[in-house]
Order: structure tokens, then C-alpha cells, then sequence
């Protein structure tokens, strides 16, 4: 089992700024592309960003120039810079990775936490 654990979450103004981060283990962190996504209430999960195991980004539209997601590598963390804050990017953010075995994907999730855009 994958454990993968986010914290950094909460409640900011609209045009504030938060940075979650996302621990995981070791030995899968440093060669798998990782990824964050974010589910509001009453949508379906979507994926905000992603950067694979030499740093490429990828990013959905609604998120580019405001969100950056970067590894540490030597940390085995993950993090999603989230700035310019709006009341839509309200949701619960999720870490990702998937890995093949087998040849055979599964994802992993974290917990969540939980991020609240409000005035």
C-alpha cells in the first residue's frame, strides 16, 4: 500500500494564496510522475496539475499562471503553489501517483485536504 499525505489546506480570501504539500514514500517518489486534483461538491474529480519524474508541468486551463506544482525530490514532496485565489477553486485537493505493475495501473490517493476560498 501507498501512503501519500497532504496537509496545507484551509480557508483563504479570494486573491490569497496557499501552498499544499504532498509526503510520500521514498522508494516509488523520485521515478513516478505525481499529480494533484481537486474535487468540489457535486463534481466529478479533476486534475489540476501534473509533473512527471524530471519536472515536466502540465496544468488545466482554469489553473495556468496562478498554480505551480513542483517536486523536491531529496524531500520525496510534492507541492501545489496555489495564488490569486477564487471562490471556484473551493475543493478538496488530492495527491496522486500511478503505478504500473504488472502491467497493471493503480492509483493512489492521499486523504485530501480540504481548501476554502471565501470572503
Amino acid at each position: 500500500q501507498v501512503q501519500l499525505v497532504e496537509s496545507g489546506g484551509g480557508l483563504v480570501q479570494p486573491g490569497g494564496s496557499l501552498r499544499l504539500s504532498c509526503a510520500a514514500p521514498g522508494s516509488i517518489f523520485s521515478s513516478n510522475a505525481m499529480a494533484w486534483y481537486r474535487q468540489a461538491p457535486g463534481k466529478e474529480r479533476e486534475l489540476v496539475a501534473s509533473i512527471t519524474s524530471n519536472g515536466i508541468t502540465n496544468y488545466v486551463e482554469s489553473v495556468k499562471g496562478r498554480f505551480t506544482i513542483s517536486r523536491d525530490n531529496a524531500k520525496n514532496t510534492l507541492y501545489l503553489r496555489m495564488n490569486s485565489l477564487k471562490p471556484e477553486d473551493t475543493a478538496a485537493y488530492y495527491c496522486n501517483v500511478r503505478l504500473l505493475n504488472r502491467g497493471v495501473r493503480t492509483d493512489y490517493w492521499g486523504q485530501g485536504t480540504r481548501v476554502t476560498v471565501s470572503s
